[in-house]
């Protein structure tokens, strides 16, 4: 996954660890990936659909 994300497995690790904040390119590239939306990844909705393209 740090990998798809281009960043280290340490500061991927950090994010799920909630120890960094996730920066909202991550979050954008992350909900892209699993196909989810931004506030269901934050944790804001249990709605796991994204807005259509």
């Amino acid at each position: 996954m740090a990998q798809m994300l281009n960043c280290s497995q340490q500061v991927y690790s950090n994010y799920e660890l909630g120890q960094r904040d996730i920066p909202t390119n991550i979050l954008i590239k992350l909900s892209l990936i699993h196909n989810v939306s931004v506030d269901y990844i934050l944790g804001l909705t249990t709605k796991k659909d994204r807005f259509p393209d």
